[in-house]
């Protein structure tokens, strides 16, 4: 065997390697190296193996076309450090070897394996298949092994299954069509809001499918020994992502596709949207007056919200695609003075107010947009004449669509759009029979419509507000994560849809995209009282939390669903406001990693059999298990602990790990468990974020022998956060049997931090000795330690026997580091 070690900066030439195969046809290969490529080259087709890191590699097959050029809806990143790789050959096969991976390519015909640094096998392509990569009909395909005890996950916004094992899965962006709706775009089968070609496997590695094509993943539903992956044109193109864990496949994909920049801290309380009083049907009904005293009634009721948005019906609808035409001009009847509505709205600290719109540009009464665009040639060709769609892959066409169309917004006071029905380019749209553009280059582009429609917006508004950005879109593929937020779509508020919403969610995060909601209680129709308030419990606990339906006269407004919805959904939306500490350090670790806010139970336990097809329970953040009921009338539900401790987190009640539990349900809660040594920060009520000082900042602690959380901080709206302008705290906590130690460091970062009080809660069973700040003794209080009035005593500390809870309260001075010792 030839060997050759290549380390250190890219060689400054290109080795040529000529084998030559032993068939009876005799076909000649070369082979070319330079740096971290290897080109194995062919009288009918080439080959490209790019090392992009230790684990990831990406695979080509140029066919008779070419090798395409470089996109950047999808993949951000092309450029890659040089790796480390040692590569040989023997008579039948090439061997490309890093520290984390070992590939063999089968010469002739090509086929690639994977093993891991130890030899174990990881993937391998078929051996059923003349090559590994083949096109037919010019069409990629690919055909994998698949090995014993495989499950796969991703997939994108999938409502069916978690698993999809045994499935075939049809990748295409849009919902199902044909009537009635419970057959057509309500069939949870052929949802497809949000795909992505990428999915997971429990063997330790991922496959990203480089293709916007439609593409069609049979995962051993053929056959049980192999999996295939194909797409309708386009490269054969993938990238193959070594973990061995789902949270390091995760973070290498999104490093390739692009991870999800922060929202405004803001972002993370509670959205609501709005028809204005007049759904469709209702249209003429729709008033700016409505609209700011639904904001009022919110504020008058204590309901914490910050962020609202006016759907379809602001608008006049077009004079040419109706409904589906967005002509950008008022519905004057009802809307006379929109920026005193706008003024009114800022003036009740609502942080943002947006306004929905739809891709196909229109006509109204007094503007002709869609004639302005068509004549400077800034709409996409249909049947040979230019279209109604902007084409929003055009730089110069998103800046006219600016100027003209949405900045006159902005002028008035609108701050983001929702960005609906990115699925109509080149397909049916809801409201329009039209089907847009046509063709081979319209079915290349319709997966990543979504994501320059997305994009274009969310820049223009982040740039003019000033503000990190912020878009509200229904329709996404791989790379839309960099443009959040993403809702899971029109789902009706019945019962049967509630289940596959969560799973929706589970599988988008899955998948590299977690900023992700869905409209509690559901869309359409008037739902269920318990049923509203199950859907909203659940709503609370996600990664956006926002409230929206179509139902007239209801609009799933809280206070028309009686008394007790009332009474719990503010109770659950105060209680994301004090969690809000706990989340937005959940989003900047999605920022960094990938790992989304709202974890299936596999992300963290993939080697748990039990966990492969749980999708009505998720980890909220790392450390707070939340266990939705989906039933109607259950009064218990079954529910999974993994490996470890966990505590209910309403009561504190501590129970031991692997093991199915049944517990009660009543209307007023739902279950939700904190693992042990779980830290879950907090910070006061608020009507609405930043209405006081954050502080105290309260510790929630369920114990465990040793544990840490990184609370982040920064200013909550600007991007200075990404030239480190942030604070990020990993907060300790260890215990034995007769000490305990709660470990405050300085903050990582410039952001610089106020004094505050801290407000530590400890969930243990005996009362301490005696309790140190800093070394100094702290008294001990006679009476539980006021949280809200933690400012009017001094440092101390009292033990609750009836909750056993621990209450410490204290000073931490600007950041500075705070150590609190616990003697038993």
């Amino acid at each position: 065997m030839n060997k050759l070690t290549l380390k250190g900066p890219v060689l400054p030439f290109i080795i040529f390697l000529f084998v030559f195969s032993f068939a009876s046809d005799t076909i000649s290969q070369s082979v070319q190296r330079n740096g971290n490529v290897i080109n194995l080259i062919s009288q009918q087709e080439s080959y490209q193996f790019i090392l992009c890191t230790p684990a990831m590699i990406r695979i080509r097959n140029s066919g008779k076309q070419g090798f395409e050029s470089n996109e950047y809806w999808m993949v951000q990143q092309y450029e890659w450090p040089e790796v480390s790789h040692t590569f040989s050959e023997t008579e039948d096969e090439y061997h490309i070897e890093t520290d984390k991976l070992h590939m063999v390519i089968q010469k002739i015909p090509v086929k690639v394996s994977f093993f891991d640094a130890d030899g174990k096998l990881i993937s391998k392509d078929s051996e059923g298949e003349k090559n590994s990569m083949l096109y037919r009909e010019e069409k990629p395909f690919c055909t994998k092994e698949l090995l014993p005890g495989e499950h796969f996950f991703g997939f994108g916004e999938r409502m069916d299954f978690i698993d999809q094992l045994g499935k075939t899965v049809v990748l295409n962006v849009g919902r199902g069509i044909g009537r009635p709706h419970e057959v057509g775009a309500y069939n949870i089968l052929e949802a497809n809001y949000s795909p992505v070609p990428f999915m997971m496997s429990t063997n330790g590695y991922g496959i990203f499918f480089h293709n916007s094509y439609q593409t069609t993943w049979d995962m051993g539903c053929s056959s049980p020994q192999q999996y295939q992956f194909s797409a309708e044109g386009g490269e054969m193109d993938y990238y193959f992502i070594y973990g061995p864990a789902f949270p390091d496949i995760l973070k290498q994909y999104t490093g390739l596709t692009g991870t999800t920049p922060l929202l405004p801290r803001f972002a993370m309380g509670l959205h609501v949207g709005t028809y204005s009083g007049g759904t469709w049907g209702y249209e003429d009904l729709a008033s700016q007056y409505y609209v700011t005293e639904l904001a009022r009634k919110f504020r008058q009721l204590g309901i914490p919200v910050d962020i609202l948005h006016l759907d379809s019906t602001w608008r006049i609808f077009g004079k040419i695609n109706g409904k589906g035409g967005t002509s950008f001009e008022w519905r004057q009847t009802g809307f006379p003075e929109p920026k005193q509505m706008f003024d009114s709205l800022y003036a009740m600290n609502y942080k943002l107010v947006g306004l929905h719109i739809r891709p196909r540009i229109d006509n109204g009464d007094v503007h002709t947009y869609l004639f302005k665009a068509r004549e400077l040639g800034f709409t996409y060709p249909e049947n040979g004449e230019q279209g109604d769609f902007l084409n929003y892959f055009d730089s110069a066409a998103v800046d006219w669509w600016w100027d003209n169309c949405l900045e006159p917004l902005a002028d008035l006071g609108c701050k983001f759009v929702k960005t609906d029905e990115g699925s109509a380019f080149g397909h049916k749209a809801n409201e329009s029979d039209k089907l847009g553009p046509q063709g081979s280059e319209v079915r290349r582009l319709h997966n990543i419509f979504p994501v320059a429609y997305a994009r274009a917006p969310y820049l223009k508004f982040q740039q003019y507000n000033g503000i990190r950005g912020l878009n509200h879109t229904r329709e996404g593929y791989a790379g839309i994560q960099r443009y959040p937020f993403i809702f899971a779509g029109d789902w009706p508020s019945e019962w049967q849809y509630f289940l596959p919403v969560i799973r929706g969610g589970l599988n988008i995060g899955l998948s590299g995209i977690g900023a992700w909601t869905h409209c509690m209680g559901g869309f359409e129709h008037i739902a269920d009282p318990e049923l509203y308030i199950r859907w909203c419990q659940f709503g609370m606990f996600s990664p956006i939390a926002m409230l929206f339906g179509m139902e007239h006269p209801s609009y799933k407004e809280p206070w028309r669903y009686g008394e007790d919805a009332l009474e719990i959904f503010t109770r659950f939306d105060k209680l994301r406001y004090r969690l809000i500490p706990y989340i937005y350090s959940s989003y900047y670790n999605m920022y960094k990693t990938g790992a989304p806010v709202m974890q299936a139970m596999v992300l963290q336990y993939p080697d748990d059999p039990n966990t492969c097809d749980i999708d009505d329970q998720y980890f909220f953040g790392k450390d707070l298990l939340v266990c939705p009921v989906t039933v109607k009338g259950a009064k218990t539900r079954t529910l999974y602990l993994p490996e470890g401790d966990w505590y209910d987190y309403w009561s504190g009640e501590k129970f031991q790990g692997r093991r199915y539990l049944n517990v009660v349900t009543p209307i007023e809660t739902m279950p939700v468990f904190a693992r042990a040594g779980a830290i879950i920060p907090m910070h006061p009520e608020m009507k609405y974020e930043g209405e006081k000082p954050a502080d105290p900042l309260t510790l929630d602690i369920f114990p465990a022998s040793g544990s840490s959380f990184d609370l982040y901080e920064d200013d909550g709206l600007t991007l200075d956060y990404q030239n480190g302008a942030y604070a990020l705290t990993t907060i300790g906590y260890k215990q034995d049997n007769d000490f305990a130690l709660v470990d405050i460091p300085s903050p990582e970062g410039s952001y610089q931090l106020p004094d505050r009080a801290l407000y530590i809660k400890l969930h243990i069973d005996r009362k301490p000795q005696g309790v140190k700040v800093n070394n100094r003794k702290l008294s001990e209080s006679s009476q539980v330690i006021p949280e809200h009035d933690i400012h009017s005593i001094n440092p101390s500390w009292n033990y609750s026997r009836k909750n056993n809870l621990l209450f410490i309260g204290c000073i931490q001075k600007s950041g500075k580091p705070v150590s609190v010792s616990i003697q038993f």
